[in-house]
């Protein structure tokens, strides 16, 4: 299974983008994808048309749910990223995929590689 982050869906939506080519080569070789309740709600803050919700939700296997333990390791990945202002979305998407075991694609790995150390590991775009 892998994870999307917004910025790896907002990316592959652009026709021939190099996220797009990725992602066509995942569906067509039968990846199972999921995408965080977080990175979801980004992308839905869009601007995204309902044609493109409707696409892209079908892709998933599935839309995973943001837990208490979620909000605990969260917590963990603020502190050890720091705690930097604007980082805790990107907590929570690193929170959910490292607790699924989940690489994480995202256009933006410079956001999550001191999750590393979590064992979050990240497929860049």
């Amino acid at each position: 299974m892998i994870h999307l982050d917004t910025s790896f869906l907002i990316h592959a939506l652009v026709p021939s983008s190099r996220a797009d080519r990725r992602l066509r080569r995942w569906l067509r070789d039968g990846d199972d994808l999921a995408i965080s309740s977080i990175a979801w709600a980004e992308f839905l803050c869009g601007p995204v048309g309902t044609t493109d919700v409707d696409v892209v939700s079908a892709m998933f296997q599935e839309i995973v749910s943001y837990t208490v333990a979620d909000s605990e390791l969260t917590a963990r990945l603020f502190n050890l990223g720091g705690r930097r202002r604007g980082t805790l979305a990107d907590c929570m998407i690193a929170a959910v995929a490292i607790r699924a075991g989940a690489p994480l694609a995202t256009t933006n790995p410079r956001d999550f590689e001191r999750f590393a150390s979590e064992s979050l590991t990240i497929v860049a775009a």
